[in-house]
């Protein structure tokens, strides 16, 4: 069966306020290059994905074009925009420059440990259900609390996911999904399956992604990067 189309939006203009740093966490670098290096590679270096969009903040372009885009050869990407003041406008941002036809995976730049097993997964499962997210099974108990701060009620950890990205779509679904979303005069969604199920009602399946499948933050930092390295 031939490959559909698959176009990965890498989102990298978030400010990083939480990592307390200068520098925002999608430019610090793991062993000489920028984490956002890693996350592209990923894209890059994979058989699945036949084109990137890259989304950073404003004024950013023309850094990132020439000190990670071309100085890495990062030949798949072919556009490179500037994403909005919140995620679901940056992915909105990136889905006005995919065509029509096949997959489009979204992934946050600050994810840099994605690697070939979870786009396979992921690709495998966008095929039958048209809408996947990755994500792995929570270990610990979870606690829902009330408005006073006690505990309301403790859900079954077994039906339990933390969520990760790439979150992978078919193309018209999603656009169709982030369109109806830009005309809410109030937003309030997390991740792009939220659009999905919120706006058109549509079931997304969980795909197993990695525990290694970090975002980076400050806490986890420096440990990581020894650990991983």
């Amino acid at each position: 069966m031939q490959k559909e189309k698959c176009t990965a939006i890498v989102l990298a203009a978030g400010q990083g306020k939480r990592m307390g740093t200068k520098v925002q966490k999608q430019y610090l670098e793991i062993q000489g290059k920028p984490v956002l290096f890693y996350s592209l590679e990923a894209f890059q270096q994979s058989e699945l994905i036949d084109e990137i969009i890259l989304v950073v903040g404003e004024n950013q372009e023309a850094y990132c074009r020439k000190e990670i885009v071309e100085k890495y050869q990062m030949t798949k990407v072919v556009k490179i925009v500037a994403g909005g003041s919140e995620r679901y406008a940056s992915v909105w941002n990136g889905l006005q420059e995919v065509g029509e036809g096949g997959y489009v995976f979204i992934h946050d730049g600050a994810r840099p440990f994605v690697d070939e097993e979870i786009l396979r997964r992921a690709y495998d499962a966008v095929k039958e259900c048209k809408a996947c997210v990755v994500g792995m099974p929570v270990k610990d108990t979870i606690k829902r609390a009330d408005e006073e701060g006690f505990v309301a009620e403790t859900p079954d950890r077994s039906c339990l996911w933390m969520v990760q990205t790439p979150q992978v779509f078919e193309i018209g679904l999603v656009k169709k999904a982030y369109r109806m979303l830009m005309e809410q005069e109030e937003i309030q969604v997390t991740d792009d399956a939220m659009v999905v199920e919120q706006m058109l009602h549509h079931k997304v399946k969980l795909v197993p992604g990695s525990y290694e499948n970090i975002k980076i933050e400050k806490r986890f930092f420096k440990i990581i990067f020894i650990w991983r390295f």
